[in-house]
């Protein structure tokens, strides 16, 4: 029973991204906000959503025993998995495509723009992971400056983002998908939909993620128990897969268009979103439960590994820049590594 909830809720989940993404997408371009603040920020912040709202339902709404866990497990999950599974995913599209591409696997991106993203997610995550291994678990109140520094950090992320790109392209944006709901509109069809169904949209997308989460948490918890596995180690294999990684297949769509700034400003957006936001949640409401200690450690060792991810796949990007597609492929190893490490953690725990 506890899979057959999983699996509703995981569709449940994918179906309000959808929406959600779709939706905050025609929102950017209602207020005629620039391109990449509607693709590296809203749009990455919709395909991080569900992701954030697992941890956040399980760390200040769930009243089961170990939610906090289950939530630290998921915030840790998310740019573990967008670090390496989901750039290895990416890495696959652009090959399949190379052969139809002028300069085959290098990908035509922004490479200024991934790299201030990268720069944001080390100095974020750091802090966030720092804060982690350094600071005891009494007193709360260091935590509290920690969430308040990561929260102003993106903020400044988000404003330069905002200030630097030009205007977003129709072109970039799928039809919304409630559009049959402005049947009535009076405006000219270039105009786009309008603001009160996009609304519409964006609440009901918020309202769909929101029920998956709440039943995604819940059937984390009962099957965790049911077959003796962590709810820490649970939620980080399995939440990350379950709401991030379909996900990307936006990605995916982005780099067969031709637009690889999007595809990848889609996951590095993502990271930066996922390492300041949902842990400054876990920093300020659960401050014991994030600490890197005895029965955490193989959670906060995916940390290290989005780190050395990143740093393969970046690094390179930053010297030569460009960025290649099977540069990307890396990500794959990382990922296979960790399991193996989560593997062998559980068989001698």
């Amino acid at each position: 029973m506890d899979l057959l909830v999983l699996l509703v809720s995981f569709f449940v989940i994918l179906a309000g991204a959808e929406l959600f993404t779709n939706g905050i997408e025609w929102f950017g371009r209602k207020l005629g906000l620039a391109e990449g603040a509607v693709g590296s920020v809203l749009a990455a912040v919709g395909t991080a959503l569900p992701e954030t709202m697992i941890p956040i339902v399980a760390i200040l709404f769930s009243g089961q025993a170990h939610s906090a866990e289950i939530g630290v497990g998921a915030i840790l999950g998310a740019p573990f998995m967008l670090a390496t599974l989901a750039m290895f995913v990416t890495g696959l599209a652009v090959m399949v495509q190379a052969r139809r591409r002028d300069a085959g696997d290098v990908m035509p991106v922004d490479t200024a723009v991934l790299g201030a993203d990268m720069r944001t997610f080390v100095i974020t995550y750091g802090l966030a992971i720092a804060a982690a291994v350094v600071l005891p678990a009494e007193p709360t109140w260091p935590k509290l400056l920690v969430a308040v520094a990561l929260i102003v950090v993106y903020g400044w992320y988000v404003k330069g983002h905002f200030e630097a790109d030009p205007s977003v392209d129709a072109e970039d944006l799928a039809p919304l998908r409630f559009h049959r709901f402005d049947a009535g509109r009076t405006t000219t069809p270039d105009s786009g939909p309008r603001l009160r169904v996009i609304n519409l949209q964006v609440l009901v997308a918020l309202g769909l993620i929101i029920l998956g989460a709440v039943e995604f948490v819940d059937a984390v918890g009962h099957l965790a128990r049911s077959i003796g596995v962590s709810e820490v180690l649970l939620a980080l294999v399995v939440a990350p897969i379950a709401t991030e990684l379909p996900e990307k297949f936006n990605s995916i769509i982005w780099i067969r268009q031709g637009k690889d700034t999007l595809a990848m400003g889609n996951i590095t957006g993502a990271m930066v979103f996922q390492s300041a936001i949902p842990t400054s949640v876990a920093l300020v409401f659960a401050p014991a439960t994030w600490v890197a200690g005895q029965g955490t450690y193989l959670a906060f060792t995916s940390a290290g590994i989005a780190f050395l991810a990143s740093a393969a796949i970046f690094l390179p990007m930053a010297r030569s820049g460009r960025l290649r597609g099977r540069g990307l492929l890396v990500g794959g190893a990382f990922y296979v590594a960790y399991l193996v490490i989560v593997g062998i953690g559980i068989s001698s725990g």
